[in-house]
């Protein structure tokens, strides 16, 4: 745990996945990775995902896509879920090759974010959805994402970010939020040195972090129970800890949630 919190190389991102990605399988029931986008309507963790996953879909302009790179793509549910929406060709970029095991006959790649094995100006469409976090470093994603859009494609983001990095000010989330802590603005500034114009940015935080820790403690008998299945209690207790920490450092402003579209220019 201390390599995945201060090494955070390609091997210990993988072995926090695989350590760890069953405990949000079980939570929410289904078999996406991330945070979710709550609504005042929302009422389960898997319809969060499903709407995040629709507002990044948006952002992308999937409706006009037709070949699009999921990168980090984490049990392919979310590159299923924008291809049975838009009719799309997918394919899941993940460095994890457990995870890729799990993707349910999407189209894969077990390859590094650093290195996309595809061809230049071959996709229409590059989304990292709660993966770039865990891209070291940044800028070469960003090129690399440059390098295989199409002119006029997109670059869509969606990333959890910290406003005033503090070790203090995060508390237990230093120890537990097991990524990269980058500024919306770091973020912007790797895509727009990567030749990429970027053309929207929104924050979302608000509508992602209290919202999700809100479920957890309200549904937390419940959800305990199923943890306790394949985990000790003392991870649950941690995870308790932190979804309140999360909610608390979101209020405050420590913590955001950022949606960033970028845009390969047209020839000429």
């Amino acid at each position: 745990m201390l390599l995945w919190t201060f090494r955070r190389n390609e091997k210990d991102v993988v072995n926090l996945y695989n350590a760890l990605s069953p405990v949000m399988t079980l939570a929410t029931g289904g078999r996406m990775l991330n945070f979710g986008y709550w609504t005042e309507n929302t009422t389960t963790p898997l319809e969060a995902q499903e709407k995040l996953c629709d507002i990044a879909g948006e952002m992308a302009e999937l409706a006009s896509a037709r070949t699009v790179i999921d990168v980090g793509s984490g049990l392919g549910a979310p590159a299923a879920y924008w291809k049975s929406r838009y009719a799309l060709d997918v394919s899941c970029v993940n460095i994890n090759l457990e995870q890729l095991r799990q993707s349910n006959g999407m189209p894969c790649a077990n390859a590094t974010s650093a290195a996309l094995p595809f061809a230049s100006e071959s996709a229409d469409r590059v989304i990292a959805l709660e993966s770039a976090q865990h891209f070291r470093p940044l800028a070469r994603f960003c090129r690399e994402a440059a390098r295989v859009l199409q002119r006029g494609g997109i670059l869509t983001v969606a990333i959890p970010v910290v406003n005033r990095p503090s070790l203090s000010k995060l508390g237990i989330l230093s120890m537990t939020w097991s990524s990269e802590h980058y500024r919306a603005s770091f973020v912007e500034s790797a895509i727009k040195d990567a030749g990429l114009d970027v053309v929207e940015t929104k924050m979302i935080g608000q509508s992602v972090y209290a919202p999700l820790a809100d479920y957890y403690i309200q549904n937390r008998p419940r959800l305990r129970s199923l943890i306790m299945r394949e985990y000790p209690g003392y991870l649950e207790s941690i995870l308790c800890r932190s979804m309140n920490k999360m909610k608390d450092v979101s209020q405050k402003g420590i913590i955001d949630y950022a949606l960033v579209k970028a845009v390969k220019a047209r020839a000429g």
